[in-house]
């Protein structure tokens, strides 16, 4: 038995001075509120209604029991029902890719906070996907497929992986029109950990895997976009990564239809039961910037 339902059938019994009105407020019959206070007199080892003819009244101890539980029960009420009308408050940690992060995810926060001047947010950005869980993470920016199923998500747009080099690299070295060129070209290869180096591509519904042998190597996607705009050659980015630099003509964007399928972008939380209105707050500001961004809209 639910020990703050004892206390809520003692409230209603004293309340409504009978045992049958009180079982028409809390929708049950008069014989299962008889054995819930008789339940709960049981375990405080007292009598806490007085049972006569016409009416019931609280003993002493009853009265004494119920002036604690209508405050007990007043505070659990206002512990798990926040005011729809009140200001949302309190703090959110939310995690997206670093770059990403700077750039887009950035000015959402700052926009909620000034949105809603009582809340306080951490974002933490990484490359990696921390687990929610384990991290106390409440939302993640994803880039790519989602392979936890027990995530919910929502979409946001998507972006390419492409392959990208300075205009000074291509007049020295010439353009790639396959794959296959590239082992006559030098590489700039990202990897966060030791991996065999290979890109893979897709033409005519067909997967292309490429072996490569890069000269640089490096595991931030920071120090990739430094050393390709600085002319040592062919490096794979994400779109939203290099649109600014593809704009302005820094980089050049190649084998187009060598790309593979585009990444989806989505919000992603651990759970939509009982979200706190913070939380779904801030998903649908969220979603509403994210949606504006011209750069994880879907591109040709």
């Amino acid at each position: 038995m639910d020990r703050l339902d004892e206390l809520s059938v003692l409230i209603a019994i004293l309340d409504t001075g009978s045992l049958a009105a009180a079982g028409r407020r809390l929708r049950r019959s008069p014989p299962a509120v008889t054995r819930t206070l008789a339940a709960l007199e049981a375990r405080v080892g007292m009598r806490l209604v007085e049972r006569s003819t016409r009416n019931l009244s609280a003993t002493e101890a009853g009265a004494r029991l119920a002036e604690h539980a209508r405050r007990l029960l007043a505070d659990y009420e206002a512990a798990v029902r926040e005011d729809a009308d009140a200001p949302l408050q309190g703090r959110l940690r939310v995690t997206a890719p670093r770059i990403f992060g700077r750039r887009h995810v950035t000015p959402v926060v700052t926009s909620y906070l000034d949105k809603y001047p009582a809340m306080r947010v951490e974002l933490v950005l990484s490359d990696a996907n921390l687990d929610l869980i384990e991290e106390g993470l409440d939302v993640a920016v994803r880039i790519g497929t989602l392979v936890d199923a027990s995530l919910v998500a929502r979409r946001v747009g998507e972006v390419r992986r492409m392959w990208v080099a300075s205009p000074d690299y291509l007049a020295r070295h010439g353009w790639p029109g396959t794959p296959g060129d590239l082992a006559a070209h030098e590489v700039v290869y990202t990897a966060s950990r030791p991996v065999a180096p290979e890109w893979r591509f897709r033409h005519a519904g067909r997967d292309q895997v490429v072996a490569l042998t890069p000269r640089l190597t490096v595991n931030a996607i920071d120090a990739t976009l430094l050393a390709v705009k600085s002319h040592r050659g062919i490096g794979r980015v994400l779109s939203y990564q290099v649109v600014d630099d593809l704009a302005a003509g820094t980089l050049v964007r190649l084998l187009a239809e060598y790309e593979p399928p585009p990444l989806p972008v989505h919000l992603v939380m651990p759970s939509a039961r009982h979200m706190a209105p913070k939380l779904r707050a801030f998903l649908d500001h969220a979603a509403e910037q994210l949606n504006r961004l011209d750069v994880i809209r879907p591109m040709r």
